[in-house]
Formats: structure tokens, sequence, C-alpha cells
């Protein structure tokens, strides 16, 4: 039993597709257009080789005689030209699909009858020609839709069609060809072995069956694959892009209590008077505000080898150093985030010259705190909720050193450390240091700290 359930589901069970959401369904509806006009693609390439094999080979009729096979080429290939075009437009509806299937067989069966025609053989002739194998073409041709029915409607198609060949050839224009029982007599005459046309028909089913069962089973798992993609993209826009791909391309899976130890700098920026600001504007305003500000600054600490660790109301902080992967650093952290700390006060400059949000949060200010240090970098949460975090002294310094802008009246602080390890790293920007002795609240011990300005 568990056997069957397995088969069923993953071979048998159609994807259900009227629960997924709209973005998951273009997706599949723009593979389906792609696969579509692939096999239009084939088509036409089927039709150029049936007319280059027909051009080459010798001509044995009378010259004088009917050739039915060019006007069914022709006509082939007509059809094919507009199924490719309309299929370049717009995902075509299922009664074309049904349409074409009908069609190809019905050329493809109309062209094995015009060759014993034009080539006065008996109808027998139909029955031993190898163009019977372009019927497996035209079954798999379906696949691309990654819809069994089409593919089963294909077989089905096919196996009916060889029926009726039979019967043309045995009632229809049975000629002198004759039953037989014997394989031999079959093959060096034009006799009629009805076993070998069973065989036939019987490949035909089976091979419908096997691709409509591996169809089955690729459309199941490319509904799970876009919507599971569908997901990650959407989700991907709560975290840093780095983030993101670090998650996506680490060879180990994230756990939780899983982390490493790592050199970095960490960057905590926050609007001076915000949540005084935001009490006396709209939500929506404050909303807009909110983006006016991190669209400015985001951009600048990515620029910087930076990533969002999070947002925390208007304080925004990034880790430089960690680049979203548990086990990279970057070895040049410490200068990385000065830099981006130098072009966050130079971008700030230009706010008030642009007006809206952005000239409101220039004229209440900007706190800028870094430090760096040793941190431990991974993931906290349990197995169905998980959350990329940085934990150290060097996070909470951070912290710390951006409220203590308001004490020293200063815009960007940072400790000695991370300053001379900036230098050490090769930063040579424009910030202007100022050095002093503070007491910083929650720090036990007065601290060196360094006042940057450009």
């Amino acid at each position: 039993m568990n056997f069957i359930h397995y088969f069923t589901e993953n071979f048998l069970s159609t994807p259900d597709r009227s629960k997924l959401p709209a973005r998951v369904l273009r997706a599949i509806h723009e593979r389906e257009q792609a696969n579509e006009i692939l096999a239009r693609i084939i088509q036409l390439a089927i039709v150029s080789l049936f007319g280059f094999i027909y051009i080459i080979s010798p001509k044995t009729s009378p010259e004088e005689a009917f050739y039915p096979v060019p006007y069914v080429l022709g006509i082939y290939l007509v059809f094919s030209i507009v199924g490719f075009i309309w299929a370049l437009r717009k995902t075509l509806p299922d009664w074309s699909i049904y349409g074409s299937i009908l069609f190809d067989f019905a050329l493809l069966y109309g062209l094995m009858i015009s060759f014993h025609l034009q080539y006065m053989q008996p109808a027998s002739f139909i029955l031993k020609a190898p163009t019977l194998l372009y019927v497996f073409i035209f079954i798999a041709l379906r696949v691309f839709r990654l819809e069994s029915k089409f593919v089963l409607a294909a077989g089905l198609i096919a196996a009916l069609g060889w029926l009726v060949m039979i019967f043309y050839v045995t009632e229809i224009d049975p000629g002198d060809n004759m039953l037989t029982r014997s394989y031999v007599e079959y093959l060096t005459s034009n006799s009629i072995l009805i076993g070998a046309e069973v065989d036939k028909i019987m490949t035909i089913i089976f091979v419908t069956l096997i691709l409509a069962a591996g169809v089955n089973a690729s459309a199941n798992l490319l509904v799970t694959a876009a919507t599971e993609k569908s997901a990650a993209q959407a989700l991907s826009r709560f975290f840093d892009t780095s983030v993101a791909s670090g998650i996506r391309d680490n060879s180990e899976e994230f756990v939780a209590g899983k982390g490493v130890a790592v050199k970095a700098a960490i960057l905590n920026v926050d609007i001076r008077g915000f949540t005084k600001m935001a009490t006396d504007m709209d939500a929506s305003k404050v909303m807009e505000a909110l983006s006016s500000y991190q669209s400015r600054i985001v951009p600048i600490i990515q620029a910087n080898d930076g990533i969002i660790d999070k947002f925390m109301g208007d304080g925004i902080m990034a880790t430089f150093g960690t680049n979203g992967s548990i086990d990279n650093n970057n070895a040049n952290y410490a200068s990385s985030a000065l830099n981006a700390a130098e072009d966050i006060l130079s971008d700030f400059e230009n706010w008030p010259d642009e007006g809206g949000d952005l000239n409101d949060i220039a004229y209440s200010g900007i706190g800028i705190g870094l430090a760096s240090g040793t941190i431990t970098h991974g993931a906290v949460g349990q197995s169905d909720r998980l959350e990329m975090t940085v934990i150290g002294s060097a996070v909470n310094l951070s912290a710390k050193l951006e409220k203590h802008n308001k004490a020293m009246g200063t815009r960007c602080l940072t400790d000695r450390g991370t300053y001379d390890t900036a230098l050490a790293q090769g930063y040579e920007g424009k910030l202007q240091a100022r050095f002093e002795i503070s007491t910083i609240e929650g720090v036990l011990k007065p601290l060196e700290v360094v006042a940057l300005t450009l």
C-alpha cells in the first residue's frame, strides 16, 4: 500500500494550480509558453527534414503521376508556422493544443498514405515504412507543456490513428495484401502480421504512459519549485541581498545554535529625535519618511560591502566583515565601515536641498556609532524560525556610541581601536578625527573615543 501511495502521489496526482498565488501561476505560464515555442521550433525542424528527405530522394513514379507529398508537406509547413507565430504572441489555449495534436497525426498518417500512392506500392507498404518512428517524436513533443493530459491525448490519437491505418490497409485498399502468421514471410513480402501491428500499438501506449507519468512528476516538481522560488524571492526582500545569497549558496544547512567567531565592524545609524517628530506626523507620512531615509542609507552601506543586519524603527544596524555567509569575512571590515560612515555624512549634507521628508530628517540630524572586534555570527531561533544575527561586545559598543553622539554633540563616533584598525587596513578618507576620553553610559571604564567629521 505504501508503494501504491508513493506512486500515486509522485506520478499520477495532478498538481493543483487553483490555489497557487498569481505570481507563481505567471512563472509557470511563462515557462510553459517558452516550452511551447520550443515545441513549435521542433515541429518546423521536422517538416524541414521531411522536405529535405523528399527533395533528395529519387522519384520512381512516372513524371505525369500525381505527387501528393509536396502538398501534404506544404500544408504541414503552413500550420507549423502559424502555430509558431501564435505561440510567440501568447500562451496557447488547451483546445489549440488538442487541435495541433490531431493535425500532427492526421498529416503524418496522410503523408504515409501519400507515399504508398506516389510510389504505387501495395497498401501494406504503409505499415512497414520507418516513418512510424515519427509518431514517438510527436508524442514526446507534448511533454513541453508539462501537462500529462496532452501526452495522453497524443498517445491516444496515435494509437487510434494506427488502427485506422491497419483498417485502411486490410479493408479499404487491400490490393494483393494478405494476412500471415509467419514473421519471415511478413518481412519478405507484402503480407501483414497482425501481431506485429499489435506490438506497435502496445509500444505507442506504453511509451505514452511512461512519458505521461514522467511529465506528471515533473509538473509536480515545477509547481513546488516555482512556489518555493516565489516565496524565497518574496522573503529575500526582508533580508540583505548578501545574506540571502549566503544562505542560498551555503553548502551546509543553517541551524539554530551554529555560528562562528569573525572579526567585523558594526555600524549603527539613527535619526535624532525621530520618535518625537513621528508623534506629530500621520502614520503614512512616518513610513514615507523612513522609506526615504532608508533608501539613501542602505545603498551606501551595501556599496561599501556592508550588510544590513536589522532595521530598528528609525535605526539601522549594519555589519562589515560577515558577507552574508557564516564562514566568510572581509579583511578590510574597519576601513569599509569608515568609508560607509564618510559616505553617509557626505550624502547627509545634501538632504536639506532635496526638501520633503529628507529635509525634515536633516533638520533633526543623524547619529552614527562604529565599533569593531571579534563577534559571533550565526543563526538563532527555532528550527522553523531562524534569524541571522551578530553577538558581541562590539555590537553593544556600537549602539552605545551612536547614542553618545547626543552627549558630545557629534554625528559620528568610534572607538580608538576601530579607528587605528581602519587606518592599518588602508583607510585614506576625508574624515577628520578628534580624540577624547569620555565616559559612556553602560561602559564600565572611560573610553578613548574618536569624533569624526567631514
